[in-house]
């Protein structure tokens, strides 16, 4: 399918099935891979949906594939249809930092949401907040984090990085140029 970050380096389809036991992954060689689960799918449906491709995210979310989007998070998404129409799915026991060979370790789970309609709100793309962790102690925080959806990844990345500064500028009072050196 030419999908992935290095397809051309493969001439065959590469396939593992994982046995998932406790909290870890279980890869070749005694490899295990540390399990914490989440949706990979998170999202309202985009204005003008058409039953279209839903491979890429959008600015409503969709396939964003935040490995940090886990129990416990709180997920901000705009909403630009009537009902909002949100759905979750495709769930992850386990990801690194992006689906480089365009799978995390794939499995079945159930997810409890409850939602709310936040009016006082106004975002452009998804944002959400998690407890982590982020260090290796686990002595972590609640962190904010936020997304960048374009076609392009430099411009992606430049979204979430704007996205960030609003944050940091309109909800903990630094200056736009504080919160970019920041």
């Amino acid at each position: 399918m030419g999908l992935g970050l290095v397809p051309e380096e493969f001439d065959e389809p590469g396939l593992h099935v994982w046995d998932l036991e406790g909290d870890v992954g279980h890869f070749v060689d005694g490899i295990e891979v540390p399990l914490d689960p989440f949706p990979g799918v998170i999202g309202t449906a985009p204005a003008g949906a058409d039953g279209g491709d839903t491979l890429p995210p959008r600015a409503t979310g969709g396939n964003m594939d935040v490995k940090h989007m886990t129990a416990g998070s709180t997920v901000y998404l705009p909403v630009e249809c009537a009902d909002a129409l949100f759905s979750v799915g495709d769930c992850h026991a386990a990801q690194g930092d992006g689906e480089v060979c365009v799978t995390g370790v794939e499995a079945e789970m159930f997810v409890t949401a409850r939602l709310d309609v936040r009016s006082d709100l106004s975002i452009d793309q998804p944002r959400f907040e998690t407890t982590g962790p982020f260090t290796p102690t686990g002595a972590d925080e609640p962190m904010y984090g936020t997304t960048g959806i374009a076609d392009d990844l430099m411009e992606a990345t430049k979204l979430a990085t704007r996205h960030m500064i609003d944050h940091l500028h309109e909800e903990r009072g630094l200056s736009r140029g504080e919160a970019y050196l920041l």
